[in-house]
């Protein structure tokens, strides 16, 4: 076992007592080939055996049949909207009132968790029409969601620097003071970008939160600057979505945001409205120099993309096809580097790990990646959403002949 590998806890274990909300997955695949039994107590996973292993031991608690499913790491949404998700179908102005905010903020959250994310990050931009309440309703939204999924919130202030900065800035503390946990921002949209980023780096590091900020890096000087300036801040600094990078200057730049530690968070199901590039960033390129590389969903069927499904697997699935990672690469992508992202611990279907979990109908990544349908998500060692997904044909004698699986009960007329 490695040293670095974190231990069950021992209220989970200790006089061989079981904790009668436990939980077991009886039958999963891994991506290894191996099908397990895994036993689920106290929020981590408490022990991973052969099938059947664990499934004949005495157990209080319930079971779950994952026959068919592939169990991973449940993805994260490291770059969502939440104040302007569920938007699209709005007849006239996006409406800022609290809670029409909330309403939107949880169903956008909720239908994210049903995809398989148990944990998300919400930029909510402040100042301006919004004032504080935008965010107000998304922080009243990550508390109806306790238990179910992590939100996390990113305070957006439009401008930052000079006269018409000073209430930006004003109302950014304030936000940090309400209980948004990272500072962001957009300095492509300031006048003065560089003192921006100054602004932001300086509270981020006075208050110790991470900085996520939006950038399409059509201007590599200034993404340059940037990182320059980011370099060996901690929490950490995330930049995305980086989409408008010129392919002249993309390996330039990719080391020097490897050199700074940045992130970069790209959205290939589409961008934002914080930015007006579209397109992916290098995400190859940039994961050969070094950088990390996490993958959102962006705009949430809201005005700047009306049809933004809000699926990790989705994005997985775009940056495997579209882009040539190896599914392994991409399921990382949405997974483990989010999650790296949100200042999460990294999940493993191994003892002592986070019981953050999704099962997917399926035998391997590259196929869930492809009909990613059937999914059964945990949350904390406790089943907190399921997709099922059932295919019907009519009667065939075409199928019947070839002796091809049916998943329905009934005729389809």
């Amino acid at each position: 076992m490695p040293d670095s590998q974190p231990q069950p806890s021992p209220s989970s274990s200790s006089g061989g007592r079981q904790d009668p909300s436990a939980l077991l997955l009886c039958g999963a695949r891994l991506t290894d080939g191996r099908t397990v039994d895994v036993r689920l107590g106290g929020g981590r996973i408490e022990a991973v055996g052969t099938a059947g292993s664990l499934a004949s031991a005495p157990t209080r608690g319930s079971r779950v049949d994952l026959s068919g499913y592939l169990l991973l790491p449940a993805p994260a949404e490291p770059h969502a909207h939440a104040d302007t998700a569920q938007s699209a179908d709005t007849d006239g102005p996006v409406s800022y009132a609290p809670e029409d905010v909330q309403r939107r903020a949880t169903e956008a959250a909720l239908l994210q968790l049903g995809h398989g994310a148990t944990a998300l990050r919400a930029h909510v931009r402040v100042g301006d029409v919004q004032g504080l309440g935008a965010l107000g309703a998304v922080l009243q939204a990550r508390r109806s969601l306790r238990g179910l999924a992590e939100l996390t919130t990113v305070a957006v202030p439009r401008l930052l620097t000079g006269v018409a900065g000073a209430d930006g800035l004003a109302m950014l503390r304030d936000a940090l003071k309400m209980g948004a946990a990272v500072v962001g921002g957009c300095p492509d949209l300031d006048p003065d970008p560089t003192g921006y980023v100054e602004a932001v780096l300086e509270l981020a590091a006075e208050h110790g939160c991470p900085v996520d900020l939006h950038t399409d890096a059509a201007d590599p000087g200034r993404l340059a600057r940037l990182a320059a300036q980011c370099g060996g801040l901690r929490p950490g600094v995330t930049l995305g979505p980086c989409g408008a990078l010129p392919a002249e200057h993309a390996s330039r730049t990719a080391d020097q945001l490897a050199a700074a530690g940045v992130t970069v968070v790209c959205l290939p199901q589409g961008s934002c409205g914080a930015v007006t590039g579209r397109g992916t960033a290098p995400v190859r390129l940039l994961r050969a120099a070094g950088v990390r590389v996490a993958a959102g969903s962006g705009a949430l069927r809201d005005v700047s993309n009306p049809v933004g499904r809000g699926d990790p697997l989705e994005a997985a699935y775009l940056l495997a096809s579209r882009e040539g990672l190896r599914p392994e690469d991409a399921y990382d992508a949405v997974s483990a580097s989010a999650r790296a992202v949100l200042g999460l611990p990294e999940v493993r279907v191994e003892a002592g790990f986070p019981a953050e979990l999704l099962a997917v109908r399926g035998e391997r990544l590259a196929g869930a990646l492809s009909l990613a349908y059937s999914r059964i998500v945990v949350h904390r060692g406790r089943v907190v959403a399921r997709t099922s997904a059932v295919r019907e044909y009519c009667n065939s004698a075409v199928a019947a002949e070839s002796g091809l699986p049916r998943q329905g009960r009934g005729e389809v007329s």
